[in-house]
């Protein structure tokens, strides 16, 4: 089970080549507030001093520390070819090339190889600052470091910045709330063990390493404690109810341990002497706990930890990797492959796009909206719901006043007055209402083409993803269908404008409906008659002008009013002109020697409509909305009809001609077949992830043949 964790580091590895970190894999996160004795704890556990140190906060990136135990004996620095899946069985194959005892390795520095300390602590430096500034902010971008040596134990760590409250210098002012962020980060990974730092000559009840380590981990499953300076509690106390767990219980247990000093390391005290000190201190304070303490004691217990916790992570982090490959696999698929045959490819291109545009309008495409209506459904609304509607809210009398009738039945009949209602008044009133169908007719046209230019991008967007390697050819294929759109929208106008003109160009009196509302009308028109006359005193209809005066002596219209009659011959509207007038003083005899001017004798404003007008008018009216219904009906029914087969249909029939027509041309491959660079960019990406996954998952499953699992 020793193996498991190179296995770890392995899997480190291959995800490191893509820099992803889509998989949590099992690891140490060391936690602390600043000067809590992290960094040395660290060190001891590398055995060499390799961590950049100073006053405020210093560690500003996380730290990836992988330790890979080496055989002494074989003492030789790697090479590039540690990313041999075999790697992890034997760990000699990890050492091939230059004799070293201890070198270390940076992911960013590729295959450079450290064998002094000193320039990995500055490269550590270098590199913080190169990502975080000189100005103590801090970045959530890690720093990755392999460290080979025969004195270390396979382990994996993360050193992150150490807690602090109060900003220093020119810190950010935030400081505090960044650096909680990012250690919740590491530490919520289910995956990983807390190991939470605290100094001893602090009270324990307010450590900040325990309180945010049970925040991501309340039930303590994941959190080992370490009580470091020991050395340094005030004279007649010392620490062991706190190691006990008798202060603050923790499930995997407390650990002490003793560190160097600044004055040793000011003096260069190597780490193993400071070890052999640190076991004759624990022998001397704590001799019942000496064994079970001390840095040695923690490396076990750690290693220990963390080989158990990768064993009963492993069968998660398999499904994981399995579910993580298939989706890559879908994704990279979905990029398509790299175009061998571009003239097969432009054709196969050209062909899905012109189906799937036709299975859109038909109801049948692979990809369903739900959110919205679309295609076929939204012209089929259209038709039946938006056009339909429209159509029905126009009052076959709308814009249509009594005194418009009455005008128009006085200008039919000419200078002779007329014994029957005239027939040319009923046309001239019933073709100015039938006009008005003509303008939703046209709105159902443009709106049937805006929704045609909607389905290219639909289709773009969720049935021809191929189409979004190529913007060129998606740029194309838009322009085609869009012009093609546009060619036929002045044709699918001019039929629907005609069949407004087909029913302006003979009003068919003898239509069967239409006969059928005249007699009705006509028995209606007759009872409605004997009911006046039965009661002469009933109120008149709302759109009978209002009396004036008296009103029961006012003259019938055409006689009397020559100022209007004048007028009419001139154009205006005689009646218009009697309603808006202001009122004439009262008529006063002319006076000896003046002459009479008949065109200024005054007239009544308003007056009560006869009977015989009345009649006139209600006949009229009936005739104009009887007809003006069979004609929208008419109108419902043939415009769709005629935007099916002048447009959808059309461009149903031809887009795909018209596509290969335009688009299929050997000095337009080349060019049209361009990939875009960041699609070329995704399907790299995609295809190093899928690689690395089954890299990971061939190493998980040659532990299960290897039986360490």
């Amino acid at each position: 089970m020793e193996a498991l964790i190179p296995v770890i580091n392995k899997l480190q590895d291959v995800f490191n080549t893509v820099g992803a970190d889509v998989i949590q894999l099992p690891q140490i996160v060391v936690v602390g507030t600043q000067s809590s004795g992290k960094s040395s704890v660290l060190e001891s556990l590398v055995g060499r001093d390799l961590l950049p140190r100073g006053t405020g906060i210093v560690t500003r990136r996380p730290l990836i520390l992988q330790l890979v135990h080496v055989p002494a004996d074989d003492r030789r620095k790697t090479s590039g070819e540690e990313n041999d899946l075999d790697s992890w069985k034997n760990p000699r194959s990890l050492s091939k090339g230059v004799e070293a005892d201890e070198w270390g390795k940076f992911l960013h520095t590729k295959n450079k190889i450290y064998t002094d300390f000193d320039d990995i602590r500055q490269e550590i430096e270098n590199e913080t600052e190169r990502i975080s500034g000189n100005n103590k902010g801090i970045s959530s971008e890690p720093i990755h470091l392999k460290i080979f040596s025969p004195n270390v134990v396979n382990l994996t760590l993360v050193d992150l910045p150490g807690m602090t409250k109060v900003p220093v210098g020119d810190q950010p002012k935030d400081i505090e709330l960044q650096i909680r962020e990012l250690i919740l980060r590491y530490i919520s990974n289910p995956n990983s063990i807390i190991l939470a730092v605290t100094a001893a000559n602090t009270d324990m009840a307010t450590s900040e390493a325990l309180k945010i380590a049970r925040e991501s981990d309340p039930d303590g499953r994941r959190t080992l404690a370490v009580i470091t300076k020991l050395d340094l509690m005030d004279a007649g106390t010392d620490a062991m109810d706190v190691l006990l767990g008798r202060v603050i219980p923790v499930k995997l247990g407390i650990i002490g341990v003793v560190n160097r000093s600044q004055l040793d390391i000011n003096n260069k005290k190597i780490v193993a002497d400071s070890i052999r000190d640190e076991y004759a201190f624990l022998q001397k304070k704590y001799p019942s706990l000496a064994t079970r303490n001390g840095t040695k004691y923690l490396a076990r217990t750690l290693n220990r930890l963390l080989m158990h916790h990768i064993r009963d992570c492993l069968p998660e982090l398999k499904t994981r990797i399995n579910v993580l490959a298939s989706q890559y696999q879908s994704l990279l698929n979905s990029y398509g492959e790299p175009v061998e045959d571009q003239s097969a490819t432009l054709l196969q291109l050209i062909t899905k796009f012109a189906t799937e545009y036709c299975n859109t309008i038909e109801g049948t495409a692979k990809y369903i909206e739900t959110s919205e209506l679309c295609g076929g459904a939204r012209i089929c609304y259209i038709f039946h719901e938006t056009f339909g509607r429209t159509l029905e809210s126009v009052d076959p009398l709308g814009g249509l006043t009594t005194i418009d009738v009455l005008t128009a039945i006085r200008n039919a009949t000419g200078p002779r007055p007329a014994l029957f209602v005239p027939e040319v008044s009923f046309e001239l009133l019933v073709k100015r209402q039938v006009k008005r169908l003509e303008d939703p007719s046209l709105r159902c046209v443009e709106l049937v083409h805006e929704e045609m230019q909607r389905i290219i991008q639909h289709c773009s967007n969720y049935s021809t993803q191929e189409l979004l390697r190529f913007p060129k050819l998606h740029d194309a294929i838009v322009e085609v269908v869009t012009c093609l759109l546009r060619k036929r929208l002045p044709v699918t106008n001019e039929m629907v404008h005609n069949l407004v003109a087909i029913e302006l160009a003979y009003i068919n009196t003898k239509h069967p409906d239409f006969a059928d509302a005249c007699g009705v009308m006509n028995n209606n028109i007759e009872e409605h008659r004997r009911n006046r006359l039965a009661a002469p005193s009933s109120t008149p209809r709302e759109k009978a002008p209002p009396a004036a005066g008296t009103g029961d002596g006012a003259p019938d219209a055409g006689t009397g009013n020559w100022r209007g009659m004048l007028k009419a011959s001139k154009g205006d509207d005689p009646l218009s002109e009697e309603k808006y007038r202001p009122a004439p003083p009262a008529l006063s005899s002319p006076q000896r020697g003046y002459a009479v001017n008949l065109l200024d004798v005054p007239v009544p404003v308003a007056r009560k409509l006869s009977a015989r007008e009345q009649r006139d008018c209600e006949v009229i009216e009936r005739l104009i909305k009887s007809y003006f219904l069979i004609v929208r009906k008419n109108i419902q029914d043939s415009v769709p009809k005629a935007v099916m087969h002048f447009l959808v249909n059309h461009v149903k029939d031809t887009l795909q001609s018209e596509l290969v027509g335009q688009l299929y041309k050997s000095m337009l491959l080349e060019d049209l077949l361009t990939e875009s660079e960041d699609m070329a960019q995704r399907r790299k990406e995609a295809a190093d992830m899928l690689k690395a996954l089954q890299r990971a998952s061939q190493i998980i499953a040659e532990i299960r043949e290897t039986h360490l699992w």
